[in-house]
């Protein structure tokens, strides 16, 4: 079990903690260092919705944006079109939280849970579960920073995800992690498998992204 953090002491010891984000994303109510994973269904439930990450006891706003959106939904579609034929488990998108530690709640974009990681008895309807993935999958933005995203990758693997794609949509990359340091760096040029975690699963990284991009019905 995860032990209790102090509140930070400066804004520098906050973002050295959180990743270095941009101060506007911070949440200051509740005070950093004391947010819970409460919070953020409150947040995640309120007028106007907001989506928080909690990271040791700080509340941070997710980075999204329309094209990110658009690439994760494509990716999601795919791997439930795969999981029709093999049936290994479920898919959340970015607006599913993920209770990884007592004070560390993700929202990855898009996430495949196995069955294995999910318990007998589990309620489909719990807001937040704590059901490991094996595949977190992110879709970089503009306000994303090199400190947080490292930050969130060693957030997943400790908590035991296998499996880690990031995504770049501006040099059309997926970064494939199987640990926190160790990395392929794919273009679009190269085929995205899934590994033992979607064993056949395969996706032309151009298909893809060509199609995220596309915004009107080809000549």
């Amino acid at each position: 079990m995860a032990t209790a953090t102090l509140p930070p002491a400066t804004l520098a010891e906050l973002l050295e903690r959180i990743g270095d984000v941009a101060p506007d994303r911070i949440r200051l109510q509740p005070p950093p260092g004391t947010a819970t994973p409460a919070d953020v269904l409150a947040l995640a439930d309120g007028e106007p919705k907001r989506l928080c990450e909690l990271v040791e006891g700080v509340l941070v706003e997710k980075a999204m944006g329309h094209q990110e959106s658009r690439i994760a939904m494509i990716l999601g579609q795919l791997i439930l079109n795969y999981l029709q034929e093999h049936d290994l488990g479920i898919v959340t998108g970015a607006d599913g939280p993920h209770h990884l530690d007592d004070q560390l709640v993700r929202f990855p974009d898009v996430a495949f849970i196995p069955y294995d990681n999910i318990p007998t008895d589990a309620d489909p309807e719990t807001p937040m579960p704590d059901w490991v993935p094996a595949l977190a999958v992110e879709v970089l933005s503009r306000a994303n920073t090199k400190s947080e995203m490292d930050r969130k990758r060693q957030d997943y693997f400790d908590a035991g995800v296998r499996l880690v794609w990031y995504v770049d949509p501006k040099r059309r990359t997926i970064s494939v992690y199987t640990s926190p340091d160790e990395v392929t760096v794919l273009t679009e040029d190269d085929t995205l498998d899934g590994a033992d975690v979607l064993p056949g699963f395969q996706l032309s990284i151009r298909d893809w992204l060509d199609r995220a991009s596309r915004l009107h019905p080809p000549p």
